[in-house]
């Protein structure tokens, strides 16, 4: 399995990875989709633009998301 890292990736290949890895978490497409606006997240390209512009890393992106959720 190739690395997800900033240091490792692309930027087309980061949108690729954001794309694919909510495709098989919701079962749905992201274009069009509001579905993580509705949880309170914002749109994919907001939530995940940090990772795709190569500032921060999905883990960090998904524990910042998940911090006013987990006591």
């Amino acid at each position: 399995m190739k690395s997800i890292l900033i240091k490792d990736t692309t930027r087309e290949e980061r949108e690729q990875i954001v794309r694919q890895a909510l495709w098989g978490d919701c079962g749905t497409e992201c274009e069009f989709c509001s579905g993580c606006d509705n949880r309170g997240g914002g749109t994919i390209d907001s939530l995940y633009k940090p990772y795709i512009d190569g500032e921060k890393e999905i883990s960090e992106i998904n524990a910042e998301y998940r911090a006013p959720f987990v006591r």
